[in-house]
């Protein structure tokens, strides 16, 4: 693999998930040439990408080598852990912190923290822990407490202290005089029964945005940011930005991974596009996050009881076996509707966080591998209805014109728009999504 030098070459457009690594080559005028996907390597995530790039590129047959554009969502959603006085209080808190900005919880203790604690606490796997302390006001020595155990303790990923505001800075001076990473917002919990998640929130996203790339390790880190520069968030974005631009109207994209759901807007009217917000949710997937579907899904009411026991052992299997690809038409069917379910429920957090977003919408696209299906048979509908008929949706999609990405062009196109490549990637967008 090389990284990118000419225009007048093809492009091999890669995305590295956390479960599969896919490309398409795609022609200088925008015409698409080949698709190929790998399994993202455990341990070494470029022996996936070299594969995929090798299989894509041997249909190319071009003088040139392609061009290398990598965007990579290979580190999945990001795992919380959550230490706080109460655990009622904190467990609401960090879900409501992680809802829509990459993350879900997997930890949550209560109390002052001891040795065993940490060592649980550690056990977890967290990507960031959330440190809350108490309301604005409470005595502050609960939230010193655990920074201090948190500062002694062999942990390494980084602390987002949103607690008391009468300890903050001693705790974080704490922290950070062992040399722990530590971003500092406002309080979560500033008054007894008020959670207030927005700026730990916004804090999330920007460490969720660092943690998504991937890439880690002293044997791959160096080649791996080399080659890949873009967070698939941010290609998948740009590429709904072209899609409203091309419309003249808003546009809303559905991107259901293995190990989080995403879901784009963006507002292409008069030409210009505009309005664009994201949301990603953590704990809702086809895989990894198999069992968030499940959960929320009853939480939203979209799942009922019988429905939610039929499909446990199906997410129990999806959960464990992030690589499992269905050989059979039920396999398949079970894997459309959990993505059906992440979808209803992503969407409606989407239009929950901005209520702007559901007005005059014109398009909506699904995206991701489980819609990577052709044919009449390919049960896709199914999904389109679901979605249509929902009852917190119906209102802003019944009667909206729903596309499948089932060509994989919606990333490729935002990382040829990002890399200049802007009537590349209108001519992929019009000729093999929008027809």
């Amino acid at each position: 693999m090389t990284p990118a030098r000419s225009h007048v070459a093809a492009a091999v457009c890669l995305d590295v998930g956390s479960t599969w690594t896919k490309a398409v080559l795609v022609h200088p005028d925008g015409g698409l040439a080949g698709f190929a996907e790998h399994p993202t390597t455990t341990g070494d995530v470029l022996a996936g990408m070299d594969a995929t790039v090798r299989a894509v590129s041997a249909v190319g047959g071009s003088a040139h080598e392609p061009e290398l554009l990598a965007c990579s969502s290979a580190g999945g959603g990001l795992r919380l852990a959550v230490v706080g006085s109460d655990r009622l209080t904190a467990t609401e808190a960090g879900h409501r912190v992680a809802v829509s900005a990459g993350a879900h919880v997997v930890h949550v203790h209560a109390g002052p923290l001891e040795p065993a604690d940490v060592r649980a606490l550690r056990n977890a796997k967290p990507g960031v822990v959330l440190l809350l302390g108490g309301s604005d006001g409470d005595d502050p020595a609960p939230l010193l407490h655990n920074a201090g155990r948190l500062a002694r303790a062999r942990i390494r990923p980084p602390i987002l202290l949103a607690g008391n505001v009468d300890g903050r800075a001693e705790a974080l001076a704490t922290l950070l005089a062992t040399g722990r990473t530590v971003v500092s917002c406002e309080n979560v919990l500033p008054r007894l029964g008020e959670v207030v998640p927005g700026p730990a929130r916004a804090a999330l996203v920007s460490l969720y945005q660092r943690h998504a790339i991937g890439g880690r390790g002293p044997a791959v880190a160096p080649r791996f940011r080399r080659l890949v520069r873009v967070v698939t968030a941010d290609a998948v974005g740009r590429g709904v930005a072209e899609l409203a631009r091309i419309r003249r109207g808003r546009v809303l994209l559905v991107d259901v991974g293995c190990a989080t759901t995403e879901v784009h807007s963006a507002d292409g009217r008069d030409g210009v596009e505009g309005g664009a917000r994201r949301t990603v949710e953590g704990d809702l997937g086809v895989r990894a996050a198999a069992g968030g579907v499940l959960l929320e899904g009853q939480a939203e009411g979209v799942v009922d009881p019988v429905e939610a026991d039929l499909l446990a052992p199906t997410v129990a299997r999806m959960a464990s076996e992030v690589g499992f690809v269905p050989s059979n038409a039920g396999g398949a069917a079970e894997d459309r509707r959990i993505a059906a379910l992440a979808s209803v429920v992503a969407v409606r957090r989407h239009l929950r966080a901005d209520a702007g977003a559901a007005e005059g919408i014109g398009l909506v696209v699904l995206t991701g591998g489980v819609f990577r299906q052709r044919g009449p048979g390919n049960g896709l509908a199914a999904v389109i209805a679901t979605l249509r008929s929902d009852p917190v949706l119906a209102a802003a999609l019944a009667d909206v014109e729903v596309v499948v990405d089932s060509d994989f062009t919606v990333a490729p196109a935002g990382l040829l728009a990002t890399h200049g490549r802007t009537d590349a990637a209108e001519s992929l967008l019009r000729d093999h999504l929008l027809g």
